[in-house]
């Protein structure tokens, strides 16, 4: 028999507060995070996690995600990794080492017997969106300074690795009953912060799936951006930017603006970035950036 979960992972900023979950069915699921980490370590944390609590049992494991980094990470990349001693193939380090390295033991004899499958986020699928549903929901915890329900696990499996906080398992709670969904404010910032991250700008389809299809942009430089043009170069920033939000209005019932400042080495710019929801999802529609004088 194969036993099927999906994992996922969420950061409130990205970095910011996080959590991770995975999910079997309300009676066999489980989540955690931090007061502060990023959505790759949410998503790889909650596979490890899995991957520990299920270790000795006699069934095949399915995992469904929606990150092509964690499944990449684990099924592609991590030998090469390993043969360089945790480096990547340009000499720099491996992010997330700790928990890459977890995995790899969690892995260990078992590479034939777990399965890992790409599902697109916030498609529908029912697996999906029940993990999600709790990871948002720990890092909406810790982000209040409270601790998330934690869930009941496999049974006789919790509490054995050193990546989670102390399980209080509540087999009597409403599994929906103890998630907050963030508020669409919340979400919007969080998407847009993520814009900035390194994680996403590497990956043209994560960049892609947060903006609309007929997006556009009005540069600081005057240049208006095509969604074709701005995917066909966009990459890591050449140095950090930090996100100053100045105000958040919602301008429809699904549009919202979020008016924002931008602030690095060289200065500072104001921005506006509409954002829009569609099929169930937030996306930009439009950005606009004008350095401040």
């Amino acid at each position: 028999m194969t036993l099927v979960a999906a994992a996922d992972g969420s950061a409130l900023g990205n970095p910011g507060p996080a959590g991770w979950a995975w999910y079997v069915d309300d009676d066999c699921w489980a989540s955690g995070g931090w007061p502060h980490g990023t959505n790759n370590m949410g998503e790889l944390t909650a596979v490890l996690d899995l991957l520990q609590q299920t270790a000795g049992i006699e069934d095949d494991l399915r995992v469904i995600c929606d990150s092509t980094y964690a499944i990449k990470a684990i099924r592609e990349w991590m030998p090469g990794w390993k043969r360089r001693g945790w480096k990547k193939g340009d000499g720099k380090p491996v992010a997330n080492v700790e928990i890459m390295k977890a995995l790899d033991a969690a892995m260990d004899g078992r590479r034939d017997r777990v399965a890992f499958e790409w599902v697109k986020g916030h498609s529908g699928h029912p697996l999906n969106e029940a993990a999600d549903k709790l990871a948002n929901a720990a890092a909406l915890a810790f982000q209040n300074g409270e601790q998330p329900a934690h869930g009941p696990g496999i049974a006789g499996r919790r509490g054995e690795h050193a990546f989670e906080v102390t399980r209080q398992p509540e087999p009597d709670a409403d599994l929906f009953s103890l998630v907050e969904e963030p508020s669409d404010e919340d979400t919007v910032v969080a998407l847009e912060r993520s814009l900035l991250t390194d994680d996403v700008r590497a990956d043209p389809a994560a960049v892609a799936a947060l903006l609309h299809p007929d997006w556009e942009e009005i540069g600081q430089s005057g240049r208006h951006w095509s969604r074709e043009e701005l995917l066909a170069e966009i990459g890591p920033l050449d140095e950090a930017l930090s996100l100053e939000v100045l105000g958040i209005d919602r301008v429809g019932d699904d549009t919202l603006l979020l008016v924002w400042r931008s602030v690095r080495g060289t200065g500072s710019t104001l921005r506006s970035s509409l954002w829009v929801k569609a099929s169930g999802r937030w996306v930009q529609r439009f950005h606009q950036g004008t350095p401040e004088a």
